[in-house]
């Protein structure tokens, strides 16, 4: 990985060696249709197809990627010759920021192409889908094509320390437990080596949680500090540069990583992304994925053993379950059950109910029975 600074206080540029390969793959494609303009061909470009029909599992990565269908994106359509069009300037676009050491959100993407006439987007899902093609295509990040995302990135709270390189181009070291607030360290777009070292870890394990009220009683009860624990906050289905971040620091503290969402299928979802990829990012579930993570709760079981209260299952969450018990990533005995019993009881319940109990139940009770029936406390 290349140890260069993004950019110095004086303004001048170094670029990465990851962004120097990012541009070197998007001149290929430039290369490839500039040939086929030369050779009297209709430019073409292939990529993978993105459905749910497309993925299978890897067994060496232990993840879903794209399988081998692939579909042609070719200038033989007005459609097709629109999008490599796109497909020209976004190249050109992102080759720019690079030079000139900016980024550019996905929304500004697609505003800043209105002043590619006919080459503009009709909407941002196809500027957001183009960026992802373009990932497929070159097998770079969107992060190394100096693009992110408009939302801010999760919080993580825990005896780690980090080092940063600041926008000065210099490198900042912290502990995101003694230098931070109790909001905790905000996770960056860009969260490979060069940009953020994992230096060392005094923790004995990673509690990913979903919701903001809850990662709050968490740092508030000092879950943190009691249980030598990594707490982050996923904020809902977690960013890209959040699933990164928790693989990263998976596999270089070799702490183990357990999920704490909502009772409800959606919730299931989220740490079904977390663990084994999502359809939308297969192409580089092995950057993002964490197959060793663990469902912690709430279970509809859960449900049941701990009386929590609850609410009615929506005609969409039914749908939602009876989907999952034909998903490859819940087909083991244990999620079957869990979803069949949920299906069975017709009830879901939130991470929040656990307060019937009062507000230390959480930490005190459920959270170390949990933990101690899965060996991690």
């Amino acid at each position: 990985m290349a140890k260069k600074k993004a950019a110095k206080a004086d303004g001048t540029v170094q670029i990465t060696e990851r962004q120097k390969a990012a541009m070197t793959e998007l001149q290929k494609i430039a290369e490839s249709i500039y040939a086929d303009f030369q050779h009297h061909r209709i430019p073409n470009l292939e990529l993978s197809v993105r459905s749910k029909s497309n993925i299978q599992f890897e067994d060496e990565l232990n993840v879903w990627k794209y399988g081998e269908n692939t579909t042609e994106r070719s200038a033989k359509k007005t459609d097709g010759a629109y999008m490599l069009l796109r497909t020209m300037y976004l190249a050109e676009f992102i080759k720019q920021m690079i030079n000139e050491s900016k980024s550019s959100t996905l929304r500004e993407m697609y505003y800043i192409s209105e002043g590619w006439d006919m080459a503009k987007f009709g909407d941002q899902a196809e500027s957001d889908k183009l960026a992802e093609d373009l990932e497929i295509i070159t097998l770079c990040l969107r992060e190394d094509f100096k693009l992110r995302p408009e939302e801010s990135g999760a919080s993580v709270l825990g005896n780690i320390t980090l080092e940063e390189v600041t926008r000065d181009g210099n490198r900042k070291r912290f502990n995101c437990r003694d230098d931070v607030g109790d909001a905790g360290y905000t996770i960056p777009f860009n969260v490979e080596k060069d940009k953020l070292k994992i230096l060392s870890h005094d923790a004995d394990m990673i509690v990913a949680i979903e919701t903001g009220g809850m990662y709050d009683r968490l740092v508030e009860n000092r879950f943190d500090e009691t249980n030598r624990a990594v707490l982050l906050h996923l904020k809902g289905q977690p960013a890209r540069s959040t699933r990164r971040f928790l693989k990263r620091l998976n596999e270089e503290s070799g702490l183990p990583v357990v999920v704490f969402t909502d009772g409800d299928p959606w919730s299931f979802r989220i740490f079904a992304s977390v663990a084994y990829g999502a359809i939308k990012t297969a192409h580089i579930s092995e950057y993002l994925a964490t197959p060793t993570a663990r469902y912690l709760g709430i279970t509809p079981s859960d449900i049941v053993n701990y009386d929590l209260p609850s609410d009615k299952l929506s005609e969409q969450d039914v749908k939602a379950l009876e989907a999952e018990l034909t998903d490859p990533r819940f087909a083991d005995d244990w999620w079957k059950g869990e979803i069949e019993l949920q299906l069975s009881l017709q009830k879901k319940s939130e991470q929040q109910a656990l307060a019937k109990y009062g507000l230390d139940f959480v930490t005190d009770t459920y959270l170390p029975e949990k933990l101690s029936e899965m060996g991690i406390l």
